[in-house]
């Protein structure tokens, strides 16, 4: 399958503004892309990469005073089967997990693990198997909290998302996460794109999306606590503790949003694929609003 994706967004500065992005596909997908794959802007800027700890692209710019677009399109290759699903995935001992996943079982900024571990406890002790716990999870997530864009809030804890009963997608993963750390299983954020596709259209714009992996049977598989069923086509951005380690944007000053379109979908036909025409190429090679900024 071959999926069309990319953004057009603009922001708005009064004077000159250094910025992060996280827009750049995760490196382990760079091998499915089809198309050249890089950050435009306009007026065109320097701009330069960089890995942050959890191995995710970051650029950084100066985004001059006035209008600044930024915009990527391209094609990326995809299985085009469901993600696999692990009901008998086993939990893994922490005697025995790697390294690199023990990061994942703290609390963070958003994922207040002192405040839901009796919680957790209480409600997934009983569950066997670390795939059916993590399933479990997500079903309780998923109809524990009631999704609207209109109840977005860009400092929602996962403690306070369950009392609340509302939120997007990042307190749907938010509170899993949390409830999968309490529980000792390792859980990471995900950011990425997520199109309607094998699934019937939302009539919403489309929007960036969150969902989250856990370390069970001895590697990371995807849950998705919002949607709460294998999904297709998945593209992750970026990874980390939660919401705070892969904002999309981060101004250091003010930069008001003032454009934020996404694209997410399915190539059906080659000869139909028109990319948008370029902006002023960023010197560089490879690489709804308040919700989107940590």
């Amino acid at each position: 399958m071959k999926i069309r994706a990319g953004y057009d967004i603009a922001f708005k500065c009064l004077q000159d503004v250094p910025m992060i992005l996280m827009l750049s596909v995760h490196p382990s997908r760079h091998g499915d892309l089809l198309s050249p794959h890089a950050i435009q802007t306009s007026p065109g800027v320097g701009t330069r990469d960089y890995l942050d700890a959890f191995g995710n692209v970051c650029t950084r710019l100066v985004a001059p005073s006035g209008l600044i677009e930024i915009r990527n399109d391209f094609v990326i290759e995809d299985s085009g089967v469901p993600e696999p699903a692990a009901p008998f995935a086993a939990q893994v001992q922490l005697q025995d997990l790697p390294d690199d996943a023990l990061v994942y079982l703290l609390g963070s900024r958003y994922c207040d693990t002192q405040k839901l571990a009796d919680l957790a406890w209480s409600t997934f002790g009983s569950i066997e198997g670390g795939g059916q716990r993590v399933q479990a999870i997500c079903d309780y997530v998923h109809a524990r909290i009631k999704f609207g864009y209109q109840f977005a809030r860009g400092d929602r804890t996962a403690s306070e998302g369950h009392a609340e009963r509302i939120g997007v997608c990042r307190d749907f993963a938010h509170l899993a996460v949390t409830l999968c750390r309490c529980m000792n299983i390792p859980a990471r954020y995900c950011t990425g794109y997520l199109g309607d596709i094998g699934v019937p259209p939302d009539p919403a714009p489309m929007d960036f999306s969150a969902w989250f992996e856990a370390y069970i049977g001895g590697r990371w598989y995807t849950f998705d606590a919002r949607h709460n069923h294998r999904r297709i086509g998945r593209i992750v951005i970026a990874r980390g503790r939660d919401a705070a380690d892969v904002a999309i944007s981060t101004a250091f000053g003010q930069a008001e949003l003032v454009r934020f379109n996404v694209v997410t979908e399915e190539v059906v036909d080659d000869s139909s694929v028109q990319l948008a025409p370029d902006m002023v190429m960023a010197p560089r090679a490879q690489s709804r609003l308040q919700r989107l900024m940590a």
